[in-house]
């Protein structure tokens, strides 16, 4: 959820970030046409202020599926939701609501982030996927041949290990000997720009940090060989698969193609069956992206 949480605000603080613009630029009319820009997320996550903690729950796993953490989230005791909201202090319509009702506000925040998942970070997740995976590889290797002292050194620039003690140079921080207690979850992050954190106590506490490997996440991958693919897929197919660098709806591949519309449907069924392409409402339209099934396809073939 903190993927969520932080691209929301990086979305909405209208700030041109070097490395995400082309994401942003993509995304936030399908957010503003959904109304998501001036809805209850926009209230609960400010682009510059406190990060509501109940919006990031601790995870029960190591990949916990979106409708778990929604789960998480409604499950959210009345008491927290209000102190968080004390802690956010601000004094808006749906801030008011929240605080009133929890179990149906949070209801509500759920629905939004639900919505915001789809059109902004499901089409993209197998990019973003990758780039986590590869980041908490690296790490657990980091660990195992250099020890935990190496990889607090080398994880932010406000962080540190020195004398058994873990340093971080932050205005507010939550984190303490008292609070670590049974241990310290390491969140990476392709949408976090500095070290947050979060404790909720007898949880152990999380520390968000940025990626390794965010600054090459939009980058265009060279054109993969695609005889050897068209051979086995079809040499339409394989060019929807190519033109889907960036999620796209069947007008806009068919436009891009010259295939016909009806066409383009047909060999987007097949592929979506297939597991190399996933789809994801947006408004009245449908995006439709690539897997990491095909993200690894076209990989090989270069």
């Amino acid at each position: 959820m903190w993927e969520v949480a932080t691209s929301f605000r990086l979305l909405v603080s209208g700030v041109a970030h070097p490395v995400h613009r082309g994401w942003v630029e993509q995304v936030r009319p399908r957010v503003a046409a959904a109304g998501l820009d001036s809805g209850w997320l926009s209230e609960l996550i400010p682009p510059d202020r406190y990060l509501c903690d109940f919006l990031t729950p601790f995870p029960t796993e190591p990949t916990p599926t979106l409708a778990a953490e929604l789960a998480a989230i409604r499950a959210t005791p009345a008491e927290r939701v209000r102190a968080d909201l004390d802690t956010l202090g601000r004094a808006t319509a749906p801030c008011a609501a929240l605080r009133a009702d929890p179990e149906a506000g949070l209801a509500r925040v759920t629905e939004e982030i639900e919505t915001y998942w789809e059109l902004a970070l499901a089409p993209y997740w197998a990019r973003i996927r990758a780039v986590l995976d590869a980041e908490v590889f690296h790490r657990a290797r980091q660990v195992a041949e250099q020890g935990a002292g190496q990889l607090f050194n080398d994880l932010h620039s406000t962080v540190s290990w020195d004398d058994n003690t873990l340093r971080m140079a932050r205005r507010h921080c939550g984190i303490s000997r008292e609070t670590v207690g049974t241990g310290l979850l390491l969140i990476p992050s392709v949408f976090v720009g500095r070290i947050l954190t979060w404790t909720s106590p007898p949880n152990p506490p999380q520390l968000a940090y940025p990626a390794r490997g965010t600054g090459t996440l939009w980058e265009r991958r060279p054109m993969p060989r695609v005889d050897a693919i068209s051979a086995v897929l079809g040499r339409s197919r394989t060019r929807l698969l190519t033109e889907l660098e960036a999620p796209a709806s069947t007008t806009e591949l068919a436009g891009r193609t010259g295939i016909s519309t009806a066409g383009v449907s047909q060999h987007l069924a097949a592929l979506r069956g297939a597991g190399m392409v996933s789809a994801h409402r947006a408004g009245r339209s449908v995006l439709y992206a690539r897997t990491a099934v095909a993200e690894t396809l076209l990989t090989a073939s270069l």
